[in-house]
């Protein structure tokens, strides 16, 4: 046995543990040649890069994965990019990704923003230099007009190299922006959602949640203005409370509303059911009670939303991520117009509502 061939399989547990230096010294380049071949962005010879595959082969070095999508093509993978993965919505998205992804034999590259705008399209610039076949961006943005001019201008440079951006859970950026959408009706379940506590007598109904210039509570919070608008029920702003879509953002937005007074409302709309979780645990330390003091429902049908028997939108969390990957790679073989698919959503009745009996 030589000497890589006994480095390649001394570990205590019998397991092959190349290191990138030994396919250096089997190639007979540098370590920095190696890895930035593997990463796709060195312009090597074609007799360089073919040593430096053959040798990832023949140790079986633990990125060879990720060297066999590249050999050939720099192309064989799908870019995520997402607010957070430790959010159950972004997570179930993701895996939707991920799932659909392999099933196509392609890798997944994620990357999180923290919602913040100009790393989102830091990240897109970033995903754009590996070659992706799509960079799929998921989440609430503020997409104000320089970030949507910057943006369109990125769904074209990607196209330029047969790529493709998808918009997953966000609306178009324009008419003549060549990026797939894929999103689910925010509006639309926000509206059957208000409606079910309006069906049920409540007029004056808390809105917890709003962000103007965040396409999904910007769509949402419409959703609610609809209904209001349908029932023939007043607007009242004063019942719209900014915030963000955390548990603790709801904690703080109920426990500040609730130390202005005694309730004005009696029913609460949650912009997604982690605010729900955290204004129906300053409920409880306020002494009120869900639904039999205060009815309440949320948005988007995850954990904790079965856990305290909330009435909430459903939204398919997975068939979204699973969609943006479809119709990516089918739009990028078959090329015309981009698509735009809207999925559905519907409501969930647990027993988080009571009907309101008039005096």
């Amino acid at each position: 046995m030589n000497t890589l061939a006994r480095k390649a399989s001394a570990s205590g547990d019998g397991t092959r543990h190349t290191t990138i230096r030994e396919v250096a010294e089997r190639a007979g380049v540098s370590v920095a040649t190696v890895s930035r071949i593997l990463s796709g962005s060195y312009p090597a010879a074609p007799a360089t890069r073919s040593k430096v595959m053959r040798a990832v082969e023949e140790l079986d070095y633990v990125a060879n994965h990720h060297a066999r999508a590249l050999q050939g093509t720099t192309r064989k993978s799908i870019a995520l990019i997402v607010n957070s993965v430790i959010s159950p919505h972004y997570a179930h998205v993701a895996q939707g990704v991920q799932t659909q992804a392999a099933e196509d034999s392609r890798l997944c590259q994620i990357g999180t923003t923290g919602g913040d705008a100009e790393r989102e399209l830091a990240m897109v610039q970033f995903m754009r230099e590996q070659h992706p076949e799509a960079v799929i961006l998921v989440g609430n943005v503020n997409a104000d007009a320089e970030y949507r001019a910057r943006m369109s201008r990125y769904a074209h440079a990607l196209a330029a190299i047969g790529s493709r951006l998808v918009l997953c859970g966000r609306p178009p950026l324009g008419p003549d922006v060549p990026a797939v959408v894929v999103e689910y009706d925010n509006s639309g379940g926000a509206f059957a959602a208000t409606s079910h506590l309006l069906s049920n007598g409540h007029k004056r109904i808390l809105y917890l949640g709003r962000r103007p210039g965040y396409t999904t509570a910007d769509a949402r919070i419409e959703g609610y203005r609809k209904a209001l608008a349908a029932y023939g029920v007043e607007h009242d702003p004063g019942l719209e409370v900014d915030g963000t879509f955390e548990r603790f953002e709801g904690y703080r937005m109920m426990k500040e509303r609730l130390a202005s007074g005694p309730p004005d409302f009696t029913a609460v709309f949650s912009g997604n059911d982690q605010i729900a979780a955290g204004a129906r645990q300053a409920l409880i330390e306020h002494g009120l009670r869900v639904p039999e003091d205060l009815s309440m429902v949320g948005f988007d049908d995850l954990p904790p939303a079965a856990d305290i028997d909330l009435t909430t939108v459903y939204q398919p969390h997975e068939e979204l991520g699973r969609t943006a990957v479809r119709l990516a790679l089918q739009h990028a073989k078959h090329g015309g117009p981009p698509p735009h698919t809207v999925l559905g959503t519907h409501l969930v009745i647990r027993g988080s509502v009571r009907p309101l009996v008039s005096a």
